[in-house]
């Protein structure tokens, strides 16, 4: 009778350790999945902001305006922008900057 108890504890305690193992595996597998995914995501913002920054800084704009535009460009004032959109029939001009809110 102990040698039953002993072998259906063992058995139990067997499976118990196969399902824990099992489980612990597959959630092993998917934090290693989900990390180099991010991997993957951290490298390509880091890329883009590298290309934003290098290919927005004023020197570059200066000389990709030299190379491909010449003369072509003009400075303006953001101030001066206007957003244009058109409501049912009817065509709306808004300010981009609205310098009395920034004034408040």
């Amino acid at each position: 009778m102990k040698k039953l108890i002993l072998f259906t504890m063992l058995f139990v305690l067997v499976i118990f350790t196969s399902i824990t193992k099992n489980s612990t595996k597959k959630i092993e597998t998917k934090i290693y999945n989900i990390s180099e995914n991010l991997k993957v995501l951290k490298n390509k913002k880091e890329m883009t902001l590298l290309e934003f920054n290098y290919l927005s800084s004023p020197q570059k704009l200066m000389e990709y305006q030299s190379m491909y535009f010449e003369k072509e460009l003009k400075e303006i004032d953001i101030e001066n922008l206007n957003l244009i959109y058109l409501k049912g029939s009817k065509l709306n001009i808004k300010k981009l900057i609205d310098n009395k809110k920034e004034d408040e």
